[in-house]
């Protein structure tokens, strides 16, 4: 049985996970929520002003009123600014799993951030929201995505085809996971 703990803070050698604030719109939409290329590898909209990130914001940040709600601001501890982010998207209370997806801007990208990140939201989801299963999905022209997929010991379980249609044609849809028994036997140490 999944215990809902919600977005709680979470830190890493380089990095800050928290919960999104209205003070990182300016951050967001430099370093990643305006990049088309970022936003289109996990699917989701590109957002252009300061008005529709805020109204991104609205929805985090009032869902963070519930415990069942998993979303990380990726935030750099360097330069202490809103590099990317992090989530469980998807929890399935009744099969005991929850799907993770991220984003990293374009000039933080190559050197671990991202696998970092999820190496530690997905030590969060068995040890404090316990979790049976993790699963990563990535697109099949996303080879930087698949990298830190497999860096994070997750195991390909299979291929959807031509799951997504872009003006360039269909594109796959890649998946993977790891379960609570090969995460304990293979701690990120």
């Amino acid at each position: 049985m999944i215990t809902h703990v919600g977005t709680k803070t979470i830190n890493t050698a380089r990095l800050i996970l928290r919960r999104f604030e209205y003070t990182d719109d300016d951050a967001m939409l430099e370093y990643w929520i305006s990049d088309e290329k970022i936003q289109s590898l996990y699917s989701e909209p590109v957002y252009r002003t300061k008005r529709e990130v805020k109204e991104l914001l609205d929805q985090y940040i009032s869902s963070y009123e519930r415990e069942d709600y998993y979303r990380w601001a990726m935030v750099d501890r360097e330069t202490d600014q809103c590099i990317g982010q992090i989530a469980y998207f998807l929890v399935d209370n009744k099969n005991h799993f929850a799907e993770i997806e991220y984003c990293v801007g374009s000039a933080f990208q190559g050197r671990g951030l991202a696998t970092e990140a999820t190496r530690a939201v997905i030590g969060y989801g068995f040890e404090e929201m316990n979790l049976h299963k993790v699963q990563i999905c990535t697109k099949t022209i996303n080879a930087p995505s698949k990298r830190v997929i497999e860096k994070c010991g997750l195991k390909y379980e299979g291929t959807l085809r031509d799951y997504f249609y872009t003006d360039n044609g269909y594109i796959g849809r890649l998946y993977f996971s790891i379960l609570r028994s090969e995460y304990a036997a293979n701690v990120y140490n």
